[in-house]
């Protein structure tokens, strides 16, 4: 199998596990709690995916390198890759049944975002990039056009 659609089984794997398990779940006991603050840019996300960390508040910025199909098993989710400075990409698992579409979101385009990062091997998935509706979790965002999703 090429390196190419190894990258591409284990984005898939990792979007149906996610959404399988539900993504958008507060930690299981045992992980610290995410906290309010956001470690921030290229160099923290680098770190966070050398050192397999996860359930850590995140915020960056990245241009799409592709765009998935919708993950419609369970709560619904728009899912896209960016591709950092450093080069490494992220998964982009934003919950549509919380927050509106990314409308016209295209390769090529640039993103911010704020959410929770979880390490994978493809370079890390970024989610619950809206509110929680229960006031428990910390509010992520997209940033697209000029526009936030939340």
């Amino acid at each position: 199998m090429t390196a190419r659609k190894l990258i591409v089984f284990f984005a898939l794997l990792a979007s149906v596990v996610f959404g399988k398990w539900g993504i958008d779940l507060l930690p299981p006991q045992g992980k610290s709690p995410v906290t309010e603050s956001a470690a921030t840019g290229d160099e923290v996300l680098s770190r966070l995916f050398s050192e397999r960390k996860s359930s850590v508040q995140v915020q960056g910025a990245g241009v799409v390198r592709k765009l998935l199909p919708d993950d419609n098993d369970g709560n619904r989710h728009q899912r896209f890759v960016v591709i950092l400075a450093t080069g490494q990409t992220l998964l982009v698992a934003h919950n549509i049944d919380q927050a509106s579409r990314i409308e016209g979101l295209k390769v090529g385009d640039r993103v911010e975002f704020r959410g929770e990062y979880e390490w994978n091997p493809q370079g890390g998935v970024i989610h619950w990039t809206h509110r929680d509706p229960s006031g428990r979790h910390p509010a992520g965002w997209i940033r697209h056009n000029g526009r936030t999703y939340q």
